[in-house]
């Protein structure tokens, strides 16, 4: 049975169909072409024709033309629509015309880095000439380490290990730096909130030292479709730039399937569990030998789903069938051998949370399931671009699961397939993240007391320094002057650089994955049921200081599920705003984090088959939150006595808390909401919903400024979903929420929006 065959079966299957919320069949288009830009060197030029390409996209031919006038440039065209050729013909070409010109390429993930570096080495061999290529990051041999710093023409790498490990030595760096002529930042839409935040800053320090050393690069930007690309590249490289967006690459036929499993109890507003809604679909696929991918939103969904994968494709069924998982916390070795098989067509199944939405070659998939919305209507449609990313049919299904976001663009698919994909927001002038970049670039060159590292309070950041004995100031220049090594202390992506390791006893300790520490009292618990590549394994116990989990082998028949618990306290308001009697801010707060249960979910019938009580550290989050206050006399004014009154604001921070991510491009993991009946800072019955990430990035100020809009869109799936007193998919269950606590949320909307 071939892939249109399957798909003729679900539009008579009845069992799928009526499940089938909106079906669209985007068609075939051709590609437009243009020839390649005379001044191009003309052996690159002809050796790409042996390898296939003979003439450029039409966006291709734009990007180089723009590169080629000296502009900062950023190209926004779908997956697999060959943006890398965008950045690498202008690069190879101006070192094949000047062997000391230099290029810098940074990659979001080392996977991406290495994939990357494979396809240009596949190039310059064609090529064969001298350039010299290498990727530089945490696995790189310190043997040969000397050599690309002195040698490398294109140095591939990630910001990390721009900010701890090139910046910081750059003296070590000066063929770079003098000679960089092409920066390129792929996938920039990836940079958005913390990281996006922390890499505007590592690039004002980069810009920095190429001042220093005379050259002044121009960078290239990639990204997929969002909002504002033009806009957000420009606050990370903090320069104008050219927008190339019209896309000329050819694609296949694709079908985008919306699934929404059935309710299997009304009354409660249940429906059938996404995991295994999406498990029965990729079963129907794989059987037929389809290439298939998953993405689930969790690493314990990869795990659950690719347990049930390999029970169904055991031997002798399976033979020579290969199902595989792919997530962070597999080692590097294991990642490039998934990867490898994948491209080789070997493995005919792969589960994997969003590690696989970027851009490595894993060949063409002809189906892409999406289980559960990945946080942003961008990565929904980078995850559909796994498949058919060449020609021929593909389909992607995005299979809802219960909860409020996902019902949402269950029922406004519009808002899926034809809105315009959100805005990545940053703040680079978040005082924390730059006070930070600012002792790293001290560390690196003196600071003149007249420079602007920030558009304002960089002399006074300098000054608070100077008073914290970190820079002293002679000579109109503050000096690094601390005996710390100010890089390593900081982490782009996180609050704690500290990431737990986990060892197996049963098999000598040898280590098997790896854990950031946020992630670590919910998945590395004692008794914790630990699941990698679909094995179990029992922590045994958990070394918080040493940042060791030790796990042995086990085989049972559940997995664990961790419960954590918060208190919010408001340190200061940053902005106040009056609706009728209710008070609107966003300021700073402090939460206050603990892991406090465990329960043991049966495998493939989800029930609850017994619990535990968890006694590990708190951990304390400081950070920015946008916040409702009610009138004191609310309850009275909305008939909402004793219980039924916490419910109902129970019920509002579940759904604002669901529903505020799809406003603000981010992850549903990066806002937390809580409510409070009488808030320690006002005394009023409160919604808080804060950045689930240190010191914000900037969603706080957006929710502020947005909150109608939020608060419509709410009150709009409350009214549209027809459980009767509050499920997953609207305020949470009635046991959580209480009998009237679904009729008590509308009322305080109502009242919320002025009606």
């Amino acid at each position: 049975m071939n892939l249109l065959q399957i798909l003729e079966d679900f539009k008579s299957d009845r069992s799928i169909r009526e499940n089938i919320t909106h079906w669209e069949v985007l068609p075939a288009r051709d590609g437009i072409y243009a020839d390649f830009p005379e001044y191009i060197d003309n052996h690159l030029a002809k050796v790409l024709g042996q390898r296939g390409v003979k003439k450029l996209y039409s966006h291709q031919r734009l990007a180089v033309e723009s590169i080629h006038q000296g502009k900062d440039t950023v190209i926004v065209t779908p997956t697999a629509s060959g943006k890398t050729l965008c950045y690498n013909l202008p690069v190879l070409d101006a070192i094949l015309k000047n062997q000391s010109s230099r290029a810098l390429y940074l990659f979001p993930t080392k996977a991406l880095s290495q994939d990357q570096l494979a396809e240009l080495m596949e190039l310059v061999n064609k090529l064969d000439v001298d350039i010299k290529t290498y990727t530089f990051d945490g696995d790189t041999p310190q043997t040969a380490r000397r050599l690309i710093r002195s040698a490398g023409h294109v140095v591939v790498t990630n910001p990390d290990m721009l900010h701890a490990g090139i910046l910081p030595h750059h003296t070590k760096w000066i063929k770079l730096f003098e000679n960089l002529q092409y920066v390129v930042i792929d996938e920039i839409h990836h940079y958005r909130g913390i990281f996006g935040s922390h890499l505007a800053n590592v690039i004002r320090r980069l810009k920095r030292i190429c001042e220093f050393y005379g050259s002044n690069p121009i960078f290239i930007c990639c990204s997929a479709t969002i909002a504002n690309p033009d806009e957000l590249a420009e606050r990370i490289i903090g320069r104008k730039v050219a927008l190339i967006n019209e896309n000329g690459a050819p694609s296949g036929e694709k079908h985008f399937i919306i699934y929404n499993p059935p309710v299997i109890n009304r009354q409660l507003g249940i429906r059938k569990s996404s995991l295994n809604e999406s498990l029965m679909l990729a079963e129907r696929f794989i059987n037929h030998r389809i290439q298939t991918i998953i993405f689930a939103q969790y690493r314990l969904q990869v795990e659950i789903l690719l347990s049930y994968l390999r029970e169904k494709f055991k031997e002798p069924f399976g033979k020579n069938f290969k199902v595989s998982g792919y997530r962070g916390g597999y080692l590097p070795n294991q990642r490039r051998e998934i990867e490898q098989g994948l491209r080789r067509g070997e493995i005919i199944g792969v589960v994997s949370t969003n590690a696989l939405e970027l851009g490595i070659d894993i060949g063409a998939l002809d189906v892409s399931i999406i289980c559960g919305y990945p946080g942003s209507i961008s990565s929904v449609w980078q995850q559909a671009g796994r498949a058919g990313r060449r020609s021929g049919v593909s389909v992607t299904i995005f299979v809802a699961n219960s909860s409020a976001i996902n019902q949402f663009l269950a029922k406004h698919t519009s808002y899926l397939l034809k809105r315009t994909p959100e805005m990545g927001i940053i703040d680079p002038d978040n005082l924390i993240i730059s006070a930070n970049h600012i002792k790293c670039a001290s560390f690196e060159l003196p600071f003149r007391r007249e420079e602007d590292f920030r558009p304002d309070g960089t002399s006074e950041i300098l000054d608070y320094l100077e008073n914290q004995k970190v820079v002293r100031q002679t000579g109109g220049k503050y000096h690094w002057s601390s005996e710390i090594y100010p890089a390593q202390g900081v982490s782009l992506r996180s609050a704690s650089p500290d990431n737990f390791v986990i060892l197996n006893e049963t098999d000598n300790n040898r280590v098997i994955g790896e854990i950031d520490y946020y992630a670590a009292p919910i998945f590395l618990h004692p008794e914790a049921i630990y699941l990698h590549d679909a094995n179990q394994y029992q922590v045994t116990s958990l070394d918080w200081e040493g940042k060791k989990a030790y796990v042995k082998e086990v085989a049972v028949d559940y997995y664990t599920d961790a419960e954590t618990k918060s208190d919010l306290k408001v340190l200061s308001t940053a902005d106040e705003k009056r609706s009728g009697e209710a008070l609107l801010c966003w300021g700073e707060v402090t939460v206050t984090m603990v892991t406090v249960l465990f329960k043991k979910v049966k495998f493939h019938t989800h029930e609850n088959v017994g619990s535990g009580i968890i006694t590990l550290p708190e951990l304390e989050l400081h950070t920015n939150s946008f916040w409702y206050a009610f009138p004191g006399d609310i309850r009275f004014r909305l008939s909402l006595e004793g219980e039924t009154f916490g419910g109902a604001l129970r019920g509002l921070a579940n759904i604002l808390g669901k529903i505020a991510p799809l406003w603000v491009m981010c992850d549903p993991h990066d806002l937390r909401s809580i409510s409070q009946v009488r808030s320690p800072f006002s005394e009023l019955p409160t919604i808080y919903i804060y950045e689930n990430i240190p010191d914000g990035v900037g969603y706080s100020e957006k929710l502020f400024n947005i909150s109608d809009d939020l608060f419509r869109a709410c009150l709009e799936q409350l009214e549209n979903c027809p459980c009767q007193g509050g499920c997953p998919s609207c305020v949470g269950p009635e046991m959580e929420v209480g009998e009237k606590g679904k009729e008590g949320t509308k009322r305080l909307l109502r009242f919320m929006l002025g009606q």
